[in-house]
């Protein structure tokens, strides 16, 4: 009963003390990327989904209730608001 069992679908919550943060920041904050040199080729290459859509824009600022997806990991972006 494991085989359904993938780990990179689970959805993990990021906590931020900002009203955002950016999707470079993100991936580095989130320890998905080492580096931010990473960070910026996985976004340039198209790799990197924005509530469901490809964001080439590592400075995009991503604000509460937004979703990241990378390599099969889903990451939702929460501040103390909500």
């Amino acid at each position: 009963g494991h085989a359904y069992e993938v780990k990179g679908r689970i959805m993990e919550n990021i906590r931020i003390h900002t009203d955002y943060i950016k999707l470079d920041d993100l991936l580095k904050f989130a320890g998905i990327l080492g580096s931010g040199g990473q960070a910026k080729a996985v976004i340039k290459d198209g790799l990197v989904k924005v509530d469901g859509e490809v964001c080439l824009m590592r400075g995009k600022k991503l604000h509460s209730g937004e979703i990241v997806e990378f390599d099969g990991k889903k990451i939702k972006v929460i501040n103390n608001d909500n």
